[in-house]
């Protein structure tokens, strides 16, 4: 799967998208470190114990490298961003309730923005599985040559 470069500096405007699922009940914002356990086991529940590892590093950055959607105090969704290796976004995933809902694509921003307050000015999202989803939400180009990557000779 290849890599995909997003310019950081060029990033649309988040705004209304933030708007549209807030007016849902589900708020955006950075975990926390005390949370660390729940958005673990939401992780771990719904996606790969490889994510569960991922999502222990960006809680361990200062500042926290994970975003959550929450609704009525449950993780819904979450994103990572500076973790796999520096600038690189991911993981990320929605709980199957929440999914088409923009929830993923306010995480995306959130977690893009994110790397922009760390000083990037581009941000890599490795591994893409939806490559036109990225294309569309963010202008992704593809980084010729990226397949597979940091992503060889993976353990189990």
């Amino acid at each position: 799967m290849i890599d995909m470069l997003v310019r950081l500096y060029d990033l649309p405007d988040s705004r209304e998208l933030y708007e549209r699922v807030e007016s849902r009940g589900i708020v955006l914002r950075r975990a926390r470190a005390f949370e660390r356990h729940t958005v673990s086991e939401f992780v771990a529940a719904n996606f790969s114990p490889k994510w569960v590892s991922e999502v222990e590093v960006a809680m361990s950055r200062q500042p926290i490298a994970c975003f959550i959607a929450t609704k009525d105090k449950q993780v819904i969704g979450f994103a990572c961003c500076d973790t796999t290796s520096r600038g690189f976004f991911g993981p990320t995933g929605v709980g199957e309730a929440a999914r088409g809902s923009g929830v993923g694509k306010a995480l995306l921003f959130k977690a893009l923005e994110g790397l922009r307050e760390l000083g990037y000015a581009y941000g890599i999202i490795g591994g893409v599985g939806p490559r036109e989803f990225y294309e569309k939400a963010c202008g992704a180009i593809e980084i010729p040559g990226s397949d597979p990557g940091t992503y060889s000779d993976l353990l189990p």
